[in-house]
C-alpha cells in the first residue's frame, strides 16, 4: 500500500459525523469525530486496494491532484482558503 497524504473534511450530520476526502470522492462516517476519521481511513485504503488491482492508482491519484513525492502520494495544498458568496 502507498503512502497516501490525504486531506480530510469532517462535519455533522444529526447524530452522525461525515468525513469526507474532497479530491477522491471518497467518504464514510461514524458515531464520533474520531470513529469517522477511522472509517474514513478504511474507506481510503479499500479505494487505493481497488485501483492498485485494476492498474489506475497513478491515474487516479494524478486527476485527483494528487503529486508524487519520493514514495507518497500528497493532495495539493491551496495558497489561499476562503469562503465566497454570490450576491
Amino acid at each position: 500500500m502507498p503512502k497516501i497524504i490525504f486531506r480530510a473534511e469532517i462535519f455533522k450530520e444529526d447524530n452522525l459525523y461525515v468525513s469526507i476526502c474532497p479530491e477522491l470522492n471518497v467518504s464514510s462516517f461514524g458515531e464520533t469525530v474520531e470513529e469517522a476519521k477511522h472509517s474514513l481511513y478504511e474507506a481510503i485504503e479499500a479505494f487505493i486496494e481497488e485501483c492498485q488491482a485494476m492498474g489506475t492508482l497513478d491515474e487516479v491519484m494524478e486527476e485527483a491532484g494528487f503529486v508524487k513525492e519520493h514514495d507518497a502520494w500528497t493532495c495539493r495544498r491551496p495558497l489561499v482558503e476562503e469562503l465566497l458568496s454570490t450576491k
